[in-house]
Protein backbone atom coordinates (compact mmCIF):
# COMPACT_ATOMS: atom_id res chain seq x y z
CA UNK A 1 0.00 0.00 0.00
CA UNK A 2 1.25 3.53 -0.70
CA UNK A 3 2.18 5.52 2.39
CA UNK A 4 -0.30 8.17 3.43
CA UNK A 5 1.10 11.68 3.38
CA UNK A 6 1.94 13.22 6.73
CA UNK A 7 0.06 16.44 6.12
CA UNK A 8 1.19 18.17 9.31
CA UNK A 9 4.82 17.43 8.55
CA UNK A 10 4.47 18.64 4.98
CA UNK A 11 2.80 21.87 6.06
CA UNK A 12 5.58 22.43 8.55
CA UNK A 13 8.17 21.83 5.83
CA UNK A 14 6.54 24.59 3.81
CA UNK A 15 6.21 27.09 6.66
CA UNK A 16 9.81 26.44 7.73
CA UNK A 17 10.90 27.23 4.17
CA UNK A 18 8.77 30.39 4.19
CA UNK A 19 10.41 31.48 7.45
CA UNK A 20 13.84 31.14 5.92
CA UNK A 21 12.82 33.10 2.83
CA UNK A 22 11.23 35.90 4.88
CA UNK A 23 14.19 36.10 7.28
CA UNK A 24 16.66 36.27 4.40
CA UNK A 25 14.82 38.30 1.75
CA UNK A 26 11.74 39.89 3.32
CA UNK A 27 8.03 39.15 3.27
CA UNK A 28 7.48 40.27 -0.32
CA UNK A 29 9.97 37.65 -1.48
CA UNK A 30 7.87 34.81 -0.05
CA UNK A 31 5.96 33.60 -3.11
CA UNK A 32 4.74 30.15 -4.12
CA UNK A 33 7.79 29.84 -6.35
CA UNK A 34 10.44 30.93 -3.85
CA UNK A 35 8.98 28.92 -0.98
CA UNK A 36 8.66 25.81 -3.15
CA UNK A 37 12.29 26.18 -4.26
CA UNK A 38 13.45 26.69 -0.67
CA UNK A 39 11.50 23.61 0.48
CA UNK A 40 12.68 21.51 -2.47
CA UNK A 41 9.15 20.68 -3.59
CA UNK A 42 6.87 21.65 -6.45
CA UNK A 43 4.86 24.85 -6.62
CA UNK A 44 1.76 22.71 -7.12
CA UNK A 45 2.36 21.04 -3.75
CA UNK A 46 2.60 24.39 -1.96
CA UNK A 47 -0.64 25.43 -3.65
CA UNK A 48 -2.27 22.16 -2.59
CA UNK A 49 -1.58 22.83 1.08
CA UNK A 50 -2.05 26.60 0.97
CA UNK A 51 -4.43 27.92 -1.64
CA UNK A 52 -3.29 31.53 -1.42
CA UNK A 53 -0.16 33.42 -0.48
CA UNK A 54 -2.01 34.93 2.46
CA UNK A 55 -2.81 31.43 3.77
CA UNK A 56 0.80 30.28 3.86
CA UNK A 57 1.96 33.60 5.28
CA UNK A 58 -0.51 33.40 8.15
CA UNK A 59 0.43 29.75 8.73
CA UNK A 60 4.07 30.81 8.85
CA UNK A 61 3.28 33.50 11.42
CA UNK A 62 1.39 30.93 13.52
CA UNK A 63 4.35 28.53 13.32
CA UNK A 64 6.70 31.22 14.65
CA UNK A 65 4.27 32.05 17.47
CA UNK A 66 3.82 28.37 18.34
CA UNK A 67 7.57 27.79 18.52
CA UNK A 68 7.97 30.84 20.73
CA UNK A 69 5.15 29.55 22.91
CA UNK A 70 6.84 26.17 23.24
CA UNK A 71 10.11 27.80 24.30
CA UNK A 72 8.27 30.03 26.77
CA UNK A 73 6.40 27.09 28.28
CA UNK A 74 9.69 25.23 28.75
CA UNK A 75 11.26 28.25 30.47
CA UNK A 76 8.25 28.72 32.76
CA UNK A 77 8.34 25.04 33.67
CA UNK A 78 12.04 25.35 34.53
CA UNK A 79 11.33 28.42 36.68
CA UNK A 80 8.67 26.53 38.60
CA UNK A 81 7.72 28.40 41.78
CA UNK A 82 10.39 31.08 41.36
CA UNK A 83 9.67 34.60 42.69
CA UNK A 84 7.52 36.71 40.34
CA UNK A 85 10.39 39.00 39.32
CA UNK A 86 12.38 36.00 38.10
CA UNK A 87 9.34 34.74 36.19
CA UNK A 88 8.76 38.14 34.57
CA UNK A 89 12.44 38.29 33.61
CA UNK A 90 12.20 34.84 32.08
CA UNK A 91 9.12 35.81 30.06
CA UNK A 92 10.72 39.01 28.76
CA UNK A 93 14.02 37.26 28.01
CA UNK A 94 12.14 34.95 25.65
CA UNK A 95 11.31 38.00 23.51
CA UNK A 96 14.99 38.77 22.94
CA UNK A 97 16.90 37.43 19.90
CA UNK A 98 19.66 35.90 22.00
CA UNK A 99 20.37 32.94 19.70
CA UNK A 100 20.04 32.09 16.01
CA UNK A 101 16.52 30.63 16.27
CA UNK A 102 15.14 33.60 18.20
CA UNK A 103 16.95 36.03 15.91
CA UNK A 104 15.38 34.47 12.82
CA UNK A 105 11.96 34.55 14.48
CA UNK A 106 12.42 38.21 15.48
CA UNK A 107 13.29 39.17 11.90
CA UNK A 108 10.26 37.27 10.58
CA UNK A 109 7.91 38.86 13.10
CA UNK A 110 9.27 42.32 12.28
CA UNK A 111 8.54 41.64 8.61
CA UNK A 112 4.95 40.72 9.47
CA UNK A 113 4.62 43.81 11.65
CA UNK A 114 5.76 46.04 8.79
CA UNK A 115 3.35 44.32 6.42
CA UNK A 116 0.50 44.83 8.89
CA UNK A 117 1.25 48.56 8.96
CA UNK A 118 0.93 48.83 5.19
CA UNK A 119 -1.87 46.30 4.81
CA UNK A 120 -0.03 44.67 1.92
CA UNK A 121 -0.49 41.00 2.85
CA UNK A 122 -1.63 40.80 6.47
CA UNK A 123 -3.55 42.99 8.88
CA UNK A 124 -2.73 43.98 12.45
CA UNK A 125 -5.62 41.82 13.67
CA UNK A 126 -3.84 38.78 12.20
CA UNK A 127 -0.77 39.23 14.40
CA UNK A 128 -1.86 40.75 17.73
CA UNK A 129 -2.86 37.59 19.64
CA UNK A 130 0.57 36.43 20.82
CA UNK A 131 1.61 39.75 22.44
CA UNK A 132 -1.61 39.85 24.43
CA UNK A 133 -0.96 36.38 25.83
CA UNK A 134 2.48 37.52 27.00
CA UNK A 135 1.05 40.69 28.55
CA UNK A 136 -1.48 38.61 30.49
CA UNK A 137 1.30 36.37 31.83
CA UNK A 138 3.37 39.35 32.97
CA UNK A 139 0.36 41.09 34.53
CA UNK A 140 -0.41 37.96 36.54
CA UNK A 141 3.09 37.98 38.00
CA UNK A 142 2.90 41.70 38.79
CA UNK A 143 -0.28 41.09 40.75
CA UNK A 144 1.53 38.36 42.70
CA UNK A 145 4.16 40.88 43.76
CA UNK A 146 1.88 43.57 45.15
CA UNK A 147 -1.34 41.68 45.69
CA UNK A 148 -4.37 43.85 46.24
CA UNK A 149 -2.25 47.01 46.32
CA UNK A 150 -1.79 46.81 42.55
CA UNK A 151 -5.12 47.14 40.78
CA UNK A 152 -5.97 45.09 37.73
CA UNK A 153 -5.73 48.03 35.34
CA UNK A 154 -2.39 49.15 36.83
CA UNK A 155 -0.90 45.65 36.47
CA UNK A 156 -2.17 45.41 32.89
CA UNK A 157 -0.75 48.83 31.98
CA UNK A 158 2.64 48.04 33.54
CA UNK A 159 2.69 44.66 31.81
CA UNK A 160 2.10 46.33 28.43
CA UNK A 161 4.91 48.81 29.12
CA UNK A 162 7.31 46.02 30.09
CA UNK A 163 6.47 43.88 27.05
CA UNK A 164 6.68 46.82 24.66
CA UNK A 165 10.01 47.90 26.15
CA UNK A 166 11.37 44.35 25.77
CA UNK A 167 10.11 44.27 22.18
CA UNK A 168 11.93 47.53 21.48
CA UNK A 169 15.08 46.10 23.03
CA UNK A 170 14.70 43.04 20.81
CA UNK A 171 14.57 45.23 17.69
CA UNK A 172 17.64 47.18 18.79
CA UNK A 173 19.54 43.93 19.35
CA UNK A 174 18.96 42.96 15.71
CA UNK A 175 20.88 45.94 14.36
CA UNK A 176 23.19 47.07 17.17
CA UNK A 177 25.71 44.53 18.56
CA UNK A 178 26.61 46.68 21.61
CA UNK A 179 22.95 46.68 22.64
CA UNK A 180 22.85 42.91 22.26
CA UNK A 181 25.86 42.62 24.57
CA UNK A 182 24.13 44.76 27.20
CA UNK A 183 20.68 43.22 26.83
CA UNK A 184 20.72 41.35 30.13
CA UNK A 185 21.78 44.42 32.10
CA UNK A 186 19.21 46.58 30.33
CA UNK A 187 16.48 44.06 31.08
CA UNK A 188 17.44 44.06 34.77
CA UNK A 189 17.40 47.86 34.83
CA UNK A 190 13.94 47.84 33.29
CA UNK A 191 12.73 45.45 35.98
CA UNK A 192 14.35 47.59 38.69
CA UNK A 193 12.20 50.50 37.52
CA UNK A 194 8.92 48.56 37.47
CA UNK A 195 9.39 45.80 40.02
CA UNK A 196 12.34 46.74 42.19
CA UNK A 197 13.93 43.92 44.16
CA UNK A 198 10.60 42.50 45.26
CA UNK A 199 10.44 38.73 45.47
CA UNK A 200 6.68 38.63 45.80
CA UNK A 201 6.46 35.40 47.79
Amino acid sequence: MPRLADHGRRRRQITDAARRVVARDGLAAATFQTVAAEAGISVRLVQYYFGTKREFLLATHRAVAEDAGTRLAARLAALGESPPRAVVRGILAELLPADDARRQDAVVLDAFHSAALTGSEVAAADTIGAPRVIVDLVAGQLRRIEGASRGTSSADDDAWLLVLAAAGLAQAMLVDPPTAERAGDLLDRLLDRFVGGASGR
